[in-house]
């Protein structure tokens, strides 16, 4: 295993920490220990290790051979000058085919650590963790208990690679699936939030549990949801897009539309990246990181406005619109607010004639500048009494387990929806899993 993993070139990058490179280790130090006097040293080192596989596949899901599956979580991860190049134009061929011999060499390599034998090993320490690895059989988790994104592709890729007769197959399954999914975590995830790291890095860390929800689950506005397609459409499509603001009353639906967009387009190679106001300052630094990618990312964010005393909007104008950066053409904002345009007003700030400022209408067209950033505003208002009940009754039509008739729905709905807030999409939707808790 030493010699396989020492000779990689392009893929010879990963970290000194990662299971590879230590198993890699232990099996060199069992080498050179030729009388194995260190036995229980070495069976503890493999355990670790073994225990951190164990891990990865809880993580992410995987089972029957695990090794296998690690070694197919290695090629879709990692990120280097050949596999980002690659999940744009494929595989280059011609006077660009010097490289190809370069990773070949390092396909041979990985195609071995695949099917690498590990019985001498486990007859040597008198263990079977490896055998137990390859056909390894997990207990039954739900679907929100490990990265379902990642786990659905690495285990595809395991299996189209158990197909590689040698080197040139595993190259070409291997690039094949760098051009259709990508590669790294911006390859495999759908959506990512904002984090630092203890040295204060910015990190982009995916989501690894996101909303299922559709478009057609939403039901009614469908002129707003015609807007939001269109637009998005035009974007994953590589023609001029607007950045889009969502606004309008509460429970109405505007989270759930991007939430839906995000699953509609995922596969065309939509990303989503969740920023919260006070990481606006954090907006050159996430446009940096993601704008030669091969991938159309929205920024998202969620219940956006400003009192009158925040600043953060200055961030968010320059981003958008105004600063000397252009921003890429494969980044988006799109944004959900209950107010219209975003930022607070005053009497105050409508008044030429205040004590405090002198021009305070100036004030006022700084603040409502920031709206004007977005090209696409779409109204998302409270449902009429009919609207609100067809709502009812067409989510109560995706729930076989409610068996009252129409009518009664139509009541109870009335009586809950002057409880609960008035009219809204949220509070139609609380009001089905009332009905399907007490119908259960």
């Amino acid at each position: 295993m030493f010699r396989e993993v020492s000779r990689l070139i392009m893929y010879g990058n990963l970290d000194k920490d990662e299971i590879l490179i230590k198993l890699s280790n232990i099996f060199q130090q069992i080498e050179e220990d030729k009388q194995c006097i260190k036995k229980e040293v070495h069976v503890r080192a493999l355990y670790d290790q073994i225990y951190r596989l164990l891990d990865l596949a809880t993580k992410y899901g995987f089972d029957d051979n695990l090794w296998k599956c690690y070694i197919a979580y290695l090629l879709a991860t990692n990120e280097n000058p050949f596999s980002v190049i690659c999940e744009k134009t494929g595989a280059k061929s011609g006077s660009e085919a010097s490289v190809n011999q370069i990773v070949k060499q390092d396909m041979q390599c990985f195609f071995q650590l695949f099917h690498f034998d590990f019985s001498a090993i486990e007859k040597l320490l008198e263990v079977k963790c490896f055998s137990i690895l390859s056909h390894y059989h997990s207990m039954a988790k739900a679907e929100n208990t490990y990265n379902k994104s990642v786990s659905e592709k690495v285990k595809m890729l395991a299996k189209e690679l158990e197909k590689a007769r040698d080197e040139e197959d595993f190259f070409d399954i291997v690039t094949t699936f760098y051009r259709r999914y990508g590669v790294g975590k911006f390859g495999l995830n759908k959506a990512f939030r904002v984090t630092h790291t203890s040295a204060g890095e910015l990190c982009l860390a995916p989501i690894t549990h996101t909303s299922d929800v559709t478009l057609e689950h939403l039901v009614g506005y469908e002129i707003q949801k015609k807007q939001l397609i269109d637009n998005t459409e035009a974007f994953v499509q590589g023609r001029k897009a607007n950045n889009c603001l969502l606004f309008g009353d509460s429970g109405t639906g505007k989270s759930t539309c991007i939430k839906a967009i995000l699953n509609r387009y995922y596969d065309q190679g939509l990303r989503l990246i969740e920023v919260y106001k006070h990481q606006f300052q954090d907006l050159s630094g996430i446009i940096e990181q993601i704008k030669n990618r091969n991938y159309k990312f929205i920024i998202y964010m969620d219940d956006l406005s400003f009192e009158e005393f925040e600043i953060e909007y200055k961030y968010l104008k320059a981003v958008i619109e105004g600063g000397l950066e252009v921003k890429p053409d494969n980044v988006l904002i799109y944004a959900t607010s209950n107010r219209r345009h975003l930022i607070r007003e005053t009497w105050s700030d409508r008044s030429d004639m205040a004590n405090d400022e002198l021009h305070r209408s100036d004030t006022m067209q700084e603040k409502l500048s920031l709206v004007a950033r977005f090209g696409v505003s779409i109204n998302f208002s409270k449902p009429s009494k009919k609207e609100y009940d067809e709502i009812i009754l067409g989510l109560a039509a995706e729930n076989p387990d409610i068996h009252l008739s129409k009518e009664e729905i139509l009541a109870q709905a009335n009586a809950w929806s002057v409880r609960n807030g008035g009219y809204s999409g949220r509070v139609a939707e609380q009001f089905i899993i009332h009905l399907k808790s007490i119908e259960s």
